[in-house]
């Protein structure tokens, strides 16, 4: 079978093709020839999504880190599997050879067992990206044990919060964190969430900024002796193809966060073969997604996705603005690196800082730009392409969820031609829809909708810990017999897809639905603009009325905010048409973002509506200042 590696888009379209014909029959080839099983599966699939339940790879035995580690040993085991970068660009890099990978997971697995952790049971790591973090996410899998992954930015009450949800018994957890020039206190905010947490009765502490911390007698414990004195031998754990691999966290609409669980075999085998294709990954290349472990992307494109393909996979501890904002780029240039994954917020953020930054390195290593976490502006998009691949690198801007658990809609590139702001075509097995207002199918081209899936996928998230009926009502009760994504999306005269946004960002003015991410992809074009978000207020006539949050590129411009207004909104007028125009434009210094860089229009709309004072905790937020200037801009 050849369709595991795909170069052109003849083969992804005959691949498709035969991945929607005889779901099973394909899955079922591509996991046999290209995985190792304990037991073979006594069902590909088997699915209701009323239930809603999905099971692939029924009864079928396996541990996904043999997959990721031990298989690759004997023909790999020099090779590097992590590349650590740390934060402070004098301190060296680590090459850590799938050998070393194997034994320091090993240790790491019989570290948990001696402290009492058995298969089923959560671990919650609250880590900065240090290869610590990668060992304790694989120990975990190797043993059965689910982790649960908190980002190492989340305040004391957010790290409680999922904790508790998941009744974790076990923190793993570093002294500090560096963060550009700056130092985090993760044990101390480790301490004060553990004080809400009073079944956690462990807590393993790596060390990392070597700072002085208190540790508790009893339940705290220096982790670096208990990995030296355990054994570099542990057999893996054989899992169930459906047991629970982890569980993130991701935000949701009421404000509680959702626990998604993801299982081991359909995750493995589809985050695998997304990250051989979508980054046309080669045997020596050098990989890199920027994003953090605490996010899904992390988990599936840094870590499970690139060790099942024998991949080298870099893990970055910084920030690209420290020390200067040409760190990304030196970064790829020491390391040569050939696959560069990013959000769109970092090249928006590294754009404006200018050319400057990346005119000393030498990038003509990279072959693959990717982008993930929201639609990419056409102004980013043209700017990556042009200043950063030099028009010889294919850009993927993949669309897809913590609950898809891989990349559902992505360019396959050197195969799909590129479009900018779309994401393009569905991957292998993906069958999308869009439907109206009344739950119709809308079919044909040139359409939009609200973007559903109409077959499951190997990776999709199987429920909300401890809450199967959230699960149901929020994804899956909309329409009926398929998974609603909550996002809106084009259909163009090619079949390509754009993601729209978020439906609850779509607006309606005047009977117009109107998406933001167009609207704001429009705005960012002018040279003025470095960002901005869109939302809507009620309007008495209109029904709702657009509301526009502009980030100047320049603070101290002698330019009369009334002249902007103007002709931002000339220029809205051009680039989709009167209708969008905004009713009112306020410029501010920030907007709101959550730490993996989505703004949170949520705030923003309340803000707008004058709200602001019922948003709740914003302390999760990277820059939580933000919000009380634009409060007082606004008022």
């Amino acid at each position: 079978m050849n369709s595991y590696h795909i170069k052109s888009l003849e083969a992804y379209f005959s691949t498709y093709r035969k991945s929607v014909e005889n779901p099973e029959k394909f899955w079922g080839e591509l996991a046999e020839e290209h995985f190792t099983w304990h037991k073979k599966w006594s069902q590909v699939l088997e699915w209701d999504f009323n239930k809603p339940e999905i099971s692939w790879f029924k009864d079928a035995k396996l541990n996904i880190t043999e997959n990721c580690i031990d298989r690759h040993l004997e023909s790999k085991g020099n090779k590097t599997a992590i590349l650590f970068e740390p934060n402070d660009p004098k301190e060296a890099a680590q090459h850590i050879s799938y050998a070393q990978l194997a034994e320091a997971v090993n240790q790491m697995s019989n570290v948990l067992k001696e402290q009492g952790v058995q298969k089923g049971d959560r671990v919650c790591i609250y880590l900065p990206m240090i290869p610590e973090l990668a060992y304790t996410v694989l120990a975990c899998a190797r043993i059965g044990a689910i982790h649960s992954v908190v980002f190492a930015g989340f305040s004391s009450t957010a790290l409680a919060t999922r904790i508790n949800d998941c009744d974790a018994k076990l923190v793993v957890t570093a002294d500090g964190s560096f963060r550009g020039s700056k130092t985090i206190d993760l044990k101390g905010i480790v301490d004060e969430a553990l004080d809400q947490c009073p079944q956690v009765h462990t807590v393993l502490v790596a060390e990392r900024i070597k700072s002085e911390i208190a540790m508790k007698d009893g339940r705290d414990k220096a982790l670096a002796p208990l990995l030296k004195a355990a054994s570099t031998v542990c057999p893996a754990t054989i899992m169930d193809a459906e047991d629970p691999l982890f569980i993130l966290y991701t935000s949701g609409s009421t404000g509680k966060p959702k626990g998604m669980v993801h299982t081991c075999a359909g995750y493995m085998v589809y985050t695998a073969y997304t990250f051989k294709n979508i980054f046309q990954y080669e045997s020596n290349d050098v990989y890199w997604c920027t994003a953090d472990i605490g996010w899904i992307t992390g988990h599936s494109y840094i870590i499970y996705g690139p060790l099942a393909n024998g991949a080298t996979t870099i893990m970055f501890e910084g920030v690209p603005s420290y020390p200067d904002y040409g760190r990304f780029w030196e970064i790829v240039e020491k390391h040569k690196v050939n696959q560069f994954y990013t959000a769109p917020t970092a090249i928006r953020a590294l754009a404006k800082e200018g050319d400057q930054h990346v005119e000393p390195y030498d990038l003509s290593s990279l072959k693959v730009l990717g982008t993930v976490g929201e639609p990419i502006n056409e102004e980013a998009w043209h700017w990556y392409d042009r200043i950063i691949g030099k028009g010889n690198s294919p850009i993927v801007d993949t669309w897809w969820q913590t609950e898809t658990g891989g990349i559902l809609i992505s360019p396959i590139p050197y195969a799909t031609p590129t479009k900018p702001t779309y994401a393009t075509l569905p991957f292998i097995g993906i069958q999308p829809a869009l439907m109206d207002d009344n739950a119709r199918e809308l079919e044909g081209k040139q359409v939009s909708g609200k973007l559903c899936i109409k077959f499951p996928w190997p990776s999709m998230a199987r429920t909300i810990w401890g809450d199967h009926k959230r699960y149901k009502e929020t994804y899956f009760s909309a329409f009926d017999n398929m998974y609603f994504t909550g996002d809106g999306a084009i259909r163009d005269a090619v079949d390509y897809y754009r993601i729209t946004g978020r439906v609850d960002d779509v607006i309606i003015v005047s009977g117009h639905n109107l998406g933001t991410a167009p609207i704001e992809d429009a705005i960012n074009e002018h040279e003025l603009v470095a960002e901005s978000a869109i939302v809507g207020v009620p309007h008495d006539i209109k029904g709702n009325a657009l509301f526009g949050y502009i980030c100047l590129k320049e603070l101290d411009t002698d330019l009369d905010p009334k002249s902007i207004s103007l002709s931002i909104n000339t220029l809205i007028a051009e680039k989709i048409g009167p209708i969008a125009k905004l009713d009112k434009i306020v410029i501010c210094p920030g907007l709101p973002k959550t730490r993996s860089g989505k703004i949170m229009r949520r705030i923003l709309r309340k803000i707008a509506c004058g709200e602001g004072k019922e948003l709740g905790d914003i302390s999760t937020l990277l820059n939580p200042e933000i919000v009380a200037k634009i409060k007082s801009i606004v008022s």
